[in-house]
């Protein structure tokens, strides 16, 4: 087994180092509102006082409860005449008073402080609106083009300015009648209404009464106290400190030293760097030796956390729409699920951390991601991949909804965030196929790939069923059995399959040199009969490089490749080998027969190593008896270690174990006893 050295080579440093670079560069130039707190429970911090003045924003259920209002109450337009309050008051001036015209004087100057604030009529107006109903407390009132609301008990009503015009001249006269005085000489006449009902402009102010109701409700003050320690926070407490939240990340920024802000985003830029980096080494360290694919890991987690930055800051109320499940896919097409979960889990921690509702968006996406790692296999293809979206949207709906129920909001806006969850839900479906193009810029090769290369009826598999029959039954029979061992292992099995198929593709370049493909009919001669012992090694040690030619000519995936250089390892042609030492051969003089591939590195690798010398061993048996065929299979492994071509590999004892005990099962099963049928007599 191979043991892994605390040092990190600089070819995974490179990589990490710009992932934390970008990372740092991109995160929040601000300070963030760093309490949490919710209503019911006691405020567990210091007491807050508010370092600026900041208003206190109504919430949804408010304003939506004074729009319904405005919408339900029309208040009435009135324009303010100059001219009728002129002739008013010019009138007032000609009017015969008799013996008491002394008091003309005064009568004017009454009627214009009346008319200052203005006289309606004392008749109702009349709505064509169905349903709405007119406000008793409030009218507008357009005096010099501008026009302003003011409560209705400002202005006079007709009969009111009457009546205040002899209470206030009744101070100054308390000997004179004036109400009859006034009777007899007209004055009453003379007063009319000088604000003007617009009926025109009350039904356009109504239908834009929306714009008139305002979004605060009032101001808190620098340096006064929001909250105190211990202090239970209240509905009307926590509609507060939401207002200063929104203000101090919005406006507020960051007023300490911005030395420490910069340390702050090194520090959580390396830990996340670190945390990635272990769980790689611990889910997936494999990827350390295979360089395109941990680059496109660290290209994924930066791609989400590219995302996640930019939304959060330039439009932060639609990051329930970014599809973060669909990451969770583009890791599920070249690994496994029990590595791409916790992968997952890492590259959505900037959602967490630096997301105003982190933890909400945190717990929504990452139990939809890890639903959909799971369901994908049943729903990817065709119009199946609807029902997977749906299934992503329905997860997501009810961690919202626990979310939302929890903490006691208004449902008024929820409809809009409902319409962004299902949208990004979707967006899955037309965000997954940009797999094929990340396959072709890190040339990966994904599971949907790998299960389409192991169709036999491919172009290549083909040829080699037509060229080398006896090695392409073989190469069916090895993958019958890394499929059982791949099961029972948790090994990638679309690889495994793959790869037993185009394992021995090289042995079409020379056919007749291995004894598969070897006529059994008597008299056919053997390829390798005349040919030395180092020459027949040489000849089928050849396919191998033979086998890494015609892939590369096909243009097979890397790690087909990787498979047609380890399924010999660096092990002996044991049979020419044997041959040669027996007839006096030099046992110094043995390198022409051993392979120089390279030793598997992969559970995969040596799977395929273990089932092909297996499958093509076995055809030697013939007692397939439990003790038999343990002591075979013991025998094949333990040759394999002994030869070395293990050391090197990331396997366990328990893999290693499961992988003798599903063959030595397997191989009983196949080569089972079958039931003699009688001959019928006569």
């Amino acid at each position: 087994m191979q043991i892994s050295t605390p040092k990190i080579p600089v070819r995974r440093l490179i990589p990490l180092l710009i992932v934390f670079a970008v990372l740092v560069l991109l995160m929040p130039r601000t300070a963030k509102f760093n309490y949490d707190y919710k209503k019911g429970t006691p405020w567990p911090y210091e007491t807050l006082i508010s370092e600026f003045d900041f208003p206190i924003l109504k919430t949804d259920e408010q304003l939506q409860e004074e729009l319904d209002e405005a919408g339900a109450i029309v208040i009435p337009f009135y324009r303010y005449s100059e001219e009728v309050t002129s002739a008013v008051v010019k009138n007032a001036q000609s009017i015969d008073l008799g013996v008491y015209n002394s008091l003309r004087p005064s009568l004017v100057n009454r009627l214009g402080d009346i008319y200052a604030k203005g006289v309606i009529s004392d008749g109702k107006v009349k709505l064509e609106e169905g349903g709405a109903q007119l406000s008793e407390n409030l009218i507008y009132i357009q005096r010099n083009k501008r026009a302003v609301q003011y409560p209705r008990s400002e202005v006079y009503k007709l009969s009111d300015a009457r009546d205040q015009l002899v209470a206030l001249l009744a101070k100054s006269y308390p000997s004179v009648n004036l109400d009859s005085l006034f009777r007899r000489s007209g004055i009453y006449e003379v007063i009319v209404p000088n604000l003007l009902y617009d009926r025109t402009m009350t039904e356009l102010t109504h239908a834009e009464s929306d714009d008139y109701v305002s979004p605060t409700l009032g101001y808190v003050k620098a340096d006064e106290k929001i909250v105190s320690k211990g202090e239970i926070v209240t509905a009307e407490i926590a509609q507060i400190l939401d207002s200063y939240k929104e203000e101090y990340n919005k406006v507020y920024g960051y007023a300490g030293p911005r030395l420490f802000l910069y340390l702050g985003n090194i520090l959580l830029g390396l830990a996340l760097v670190v945390i990635l980096y272990l769980v790689i080494h611990f889910t997936a360290r494999f990827v350390f030796d295979r360089p395109a694919r941990y680059l496109y890991l660290l290209s994924i987690f930066l791609l989400v956390a590219v995302v996640t930055f930019l939304v959060e800051r330039l439009f932060p109320s639609l990051m329930y729409m970014v599809p973060f499940p669909v990451f969770a896919l583009y890791m599920l097409a070249f690994f496994r699920k029990k590595q791409v979960l916790p992968l997952y889990m890492v590259m959505l921690l900037p959602l967490l951390i630096f997301c105003g509702n982190g933890m909400e968006l945190f717990v929504m996406f990452l139990t939809a991601g890890a639903v959909t790692v799971e369901t994908f296999g049943f729903f990817s293809k065709g119009w199946r991949q609807f029902l997977n979206a749906a299934i992503i949207f329905a997860v997501e709906i009810l961690v919202y909804l626990g979310f939302r129920f929890i903490d006691v909001g208004s449902t008024a806006a929820w409809w809009v965030d409902l319409a962004l969850i299902f949208v990004g839900s979707m967006a899955t479906v037309a965000l997954y196929p940009l797999i094929y193009l990340f396959e072709k810029i890190f040339n990966l090769v994904s599971s949907t790939r790998l299960i389409e290369m192991a169709d036999t009826s491919n172009p290549l598999l083909q040829e080699l069923a037509q060229k080398a029959p006896g090695t392409f039954q073989h190469s069916l029979q090895v993958m019958n059995l890394v499929d059982a061992v791949g099961r029972a292992t948790d090994a990638d099995v679309p690889l495994l399959r793959a790869a037993a198929l185009y394992h021995d593709v090289g042995k079409m370049a020379n056919p007749l040199c291995f004894v598969e493909n070897q006529s059994s009919t008597p008299g056919a001669s053997n390829y390798h009969v005349g040919k030395t012992p180092k020459e027949s090694a040489q000849e089928i040690i050849r396919h191998v490089d033979d086998g890494l030619a015609i892939a590369e000519e096909n243009r097979l995936p890397q790690e087909i490749r990787g498979f047609i250089n380890s399924h010999h390892g660096t092990s002996s042609t044991a049979y020419f080998l044997n041959k040669y030492l027996n007839e006096g051969g030099d046992p110094e003089d043995v390198a022409d027969f051993y392979y120089h591939g390279q030793k598997p590195t992969t559970k995969e690798q040596v799977i395929l190593m273990i089932c092909d010398s297996i499958e093509a061993a076995s055809r030697t048996l013939t007692d397939f008896s439990p003790e038999s065929c343990n002591r075979f299979v013991e025998g094949i492994v333990s040759g394999k270690e002994k030869a070395g071509q293990l050391e090197d590999a990331d396997i366990t004892l328990h893999d290693l174990n499961l992988t003798k005990r599903m063959l030595k099962t397997y191989l009983q099963q196949m080569y089972h006893t079958r039931v003699a049928y009688p001959k019928r007599r006569g």
